[in-house]
């Protein structure tokens, strides 16, 4: 039984092809000019930094996507 992980060729990500927590945060990594980085290095290149500004941005992006759906209801 191996735990090897699967290696995933990031060149090739199709956006519509992933979970949407994996597109948003595909989204955002180009959003802040980062996609390129990550397609050609992976998400281990990134920095602390990055990678925290990312999951900030998608936490963000999701509590108004939760506020915008209280709204819409009656």
């Amino acid at each position: 039984m191996s735990s090897k992980k699967r290696k995933i060729d990031l060149s090739q990500v199709d956006l519509k092809e992933l979970l949407p927590d994996q597109q948003l945060k595909y989204e955002i990594a180009e959003e802040l000019g980062l996609l390129d980085k990550v397609k050609e290095f992976g998400w281990k290149s990134l920095t602390a930094q990055e990678t925290g500004r990312i999951g900030g941005l998608m936490t963000k992006k999701k509590r108004q996507d939760v506020q915008k759906e209280k709204a819409k209801e009656p």
